[in-house]
């Protein structure tokens, strides 16, 4: 497992992150599996592992804090997020903070997690939702420097909405956050414009998340694709996205090399950028954490190969289904 630097922090933490959002709720999981998963990933050097309160309310964390108790003698970095107030992913414009983060629904939520997780100290708390605008309150640095200060926390960073990799980077610049957490893919490409300049310029560490597309980069999503009632990706792939995501794909498909994946080239487009500090799949089986491991040690694709998916850039704009 390479590792890199985590920003400012200095934490030198495994490039291949897990994602635990899946297992926390999503359709088609169970304990057992996420378990075998989790241990492997920790045996494979993965030490950066996401999740959040909201993941199967706690559920997700308290599978997280058995992996920590039980390799007590490994660094293993736990993050996770604390829900916005009015239960509204992704944030609104407009609604101010003390709506959605004030500082006693803050402070709950950290020692609901730190319980859930089964440690006094929290490695990387952010907020679930983000809105530069926020900034303009004072409470939340007062908040942030509290926990930090009384050993609840030790870093800060935000989970940007979807799409939107602009509204964070006077975040960014305050020195307020330690690290962003942003869809980067090889399809949503924004962040390199303004985002991680400033994260490189302000040593903000970068999380990417979603590095496949939501499943779309996998490469078997076609226009019959169907899930489980319940599952929040029917609400996620409509027909328009559905249509237009199979379409992208299908123009990617020819420029696989032989012998890779369309997960494997989405994962390694992605650990060919030194901006991004960790990378957090989402892993439900043992399969998921082999393959992923072995992308991550292939290591970067050549620089021909980068520069002609430069042309699958895909820019989107938020809308009533992306969440």
């Amino acid at each position: 497992m390479r590792h890199r630097t985590f920003g400012r922090l200095g934490w030198q933490v495994g490039e291949l992150g897990y994602g635990m959002w899946g297992m926390g709720e999503w359709t088609g999981s169970n304990d057992k599996a996420s378990m075998a998963a989790l241990e492997l990933a920790v045996a494979k050097g993965v030490s950066f592992y996401d999740t959040a309160q909201s993941y199967g309310d706690g559920h997700s964390e308290q599978l997280l804090a058995i992996i920590l108790a039980g390799n007590r003698g490994k660094r293993i970095f736990s993050t996770t997020k604390v829900p916005p107030k009015n239960r509204l992913w992704p944030s609104r414009r407009g609604v101010p903070l003390a709506e959605v983060f004030p500082r006693a629904h803050v402070r709950q939520y950290v020692d609901m997690s730190r319980s859930n997780l089964g440690v006094d100290t929290i490695d990387l708390l952010q907020l679930h939702v983000w809105e530069d605008d926020w900034l303009t309150s004072g409470e939340l640095l007062q908040t942030v420097a509290e926990l930090k200060r009384e050993g609840s926390i030790r870093a800060f960073g935000i989970s940007l909405n979807r799409w939107e990799p602009w509204n964070g980077v006077r975040a960014v610049r305050s020195g307020l956050v330690d690290a962003v957490q942003v869809i980067y893919n090889i399809f949503e490409r924004a962040p390199e414009d303004e985002l991680f300049p400033a994260c490189r310029e302000n040593k903000v560490a970068v999380i990417a998340r979603v590095p496949f597309d939501e499943g779309s980069l996998i490469g078997d999503l076609t226009l019959e694709s169907t899930w489980p009632e319940g599952d929040w990706r029917n609400s996620y792939f409509v027909p328009e996205n559905l249509e237009a995501s199979v379409k992208h794909v299908n123009a990617l498909k020819p420029l696989l090399p032989p012998g890779v994946t369309m997960a494997e080239l989405a994962l390694r487009f992605i650990l060919s950028n030194p901006d991004v500090s960790v990378v957090i799949p989402g892993m439900r089986s043992i399969s998921h954490v082999e393959a992923n491991v072995a992308a991550s040690d292939a290591g970067p694709l050549s620089p021909e190969l980068l520069a002609r998916l430069r042309a699958h850039r895909w820019d989107r704009k938020p809308t009533e289904w992306s969440q």
